[in-house]
């Protein structure tokens, strides 16, 4: 079972911007989907970003034009640059492989993004 672990979070003033990374602890290269989830206070969990292995990107509406998914395979890393962030991007921030209604791996603990002036 591979172990993820979120970083990056904090406290950002709206317009701002911050760079998440999740480090996992087994390989990624063969897996064709890594992906960005975030959840709000009250809300489900949704995907609102994801990145193949040739580094085809999709996104979710909200966050389209503003959010970056790269990975990094020989590090097993994955980011998401965040620019532009607004009030309703505060959530806590996780990574997974999505696969199809679900997810490859457990949840790791998350990292808690905040944007507020």
């Amino acid at each position: 079972q591979v172990q993820l672990v979120e970083s990056g979070g904090g406290l950002v003033q709206p317009g701002g911007s911050l760079r998440l990374s999740c480090a996992a602890s087994g390989s990624i290269f063969s897996i064709n989907a890594m992906g960005w989830y975030r959840q709000a206070p009250g809300k489900e969990r949704e995907l609102v970003a994801s990145a193949n292995t040739f580094g085809f990107a999709k996104y979710a509406d909200s966050v389209k034009g503003r959010f970056t998914i790269s990975r990094d395979n020989a590090k097993n890393t994955v980011y998401l640059q965040m620019n532009s962030l607004k009030i309703e991007d505060t959530a806590v921030y996780y990574c997974n492989a999505p696969m199809g209604v679900g997810v490859i791996w457990g949840w790791g603990q998350g990292t808690q993004v905040t944007v507020s002036s």
